[in-house]
């Protein structure tokens, strides 16, 4: 069995899968809430067994947090636990960008397309919104925005008459009190955000794509961008798994 995590800004995803490549169970938690007692707690629901681990492999853009997961597991398993760039990443893709900033996560959804012919534009709705552009099997570089929870707690918090709001699908686009106006805001602005970079991707590339969401908020924005897209929020787990067939 193998352990393969996704430690984000926001939130930590750890998965449990065999070894043929099915996933068997998987837990979430807080990246702010990392410690002992949290990871013996969880951990405790994911492995019975910490013996039965053949691979450990993360992508992670928190290294703090990585460091802390790592110390814990060398503790559990004799067993090394991987950063994706650990690994000879460019053995499974081009990558035409500077390899030392581009985020672990991006390069890792990247690598779960390489199979496929076509160019893609991944959007991954986290902490920040980026774009990440796939083109003829080499990662070109993407587009990182704010992120939507980010940029609504954001704005609650510097604006005092400005209430928290969950976000949800609208219809119309003006707001007839503060809530519905932020709603529209933010849901009308993020669709426009998507298909007018989506749009200017393909005009800079003079390539067509096929356009990947994943993340938190693909549910409800999905229906209202106006580029035709497929939701896949296993992108992840799927490129880490690719990626853990260079661990010998």
């Amino acid at each position: 069995m193998f352990i393969f995590g996704d430690i984000g800004n926001s939130e930590t995803k750890v998965f449990l899968v065999s070894s043929n490549n099915r996933i068997i169970k998987n837990i979430n938690f807080p990246s702010n809430k990392i410690n002992k007692k949290t990871l013996n707690s969880k951990f405790k629901i994911l492995v019975k067994d910490f013996k039965k681990i053949r691979k450990i492999l993360f992508c992670s853009v928190v290294p703090k947090s990585f460091s802390l997961i790592k110390k814990f597991l060398s503790k559990k398993t004799k067993i090394r636990c991987y950063e994706v760039k650990d690994l000879n990443l460019k053995s499974l893709i081009n990558i035409k960008v500077n390899y030392k900033q581009v985020g672990s996560d991006r390069l890792t959804n990247a690598i779960s397309l390489i199979d496929y012919k076509n160019n893609f534009i991944i959007l991954d709705f986290g902490t920040a919104t980026t774009f990440d552009v796939l083109i003829n099997k080499t990662y070109r570089g993407g587009v990182i925005a704010p992120g939507i929870k980010l940029s609504l707690n954001t704005l609650s918090d510097k604006a005092t008459l400005i209430p928290k709001v969950n976000l949800k699908k609208i219809k119309k686009v003006v707001g007839v009190d503060t809530i519905s106006a932020v709603r529209s805001g933010f849901f009308w602005g993020y669709a426009g955000l998507i298909d007018n970079i989506v749009n200017l991707i393909k005009k800079e590339t003079n390539k067509s794509f096929k356009l990947v969401i994943t993340g938190g908020f693909s549910d409800l924005l999905k229906e209202s961008i106006k580029t035709k897209l497929i939701k896949d929020k296993e992108i992840t787990i799927k490129g880490l798994i690719r990626i853990s067939k260079l661990i010998k």
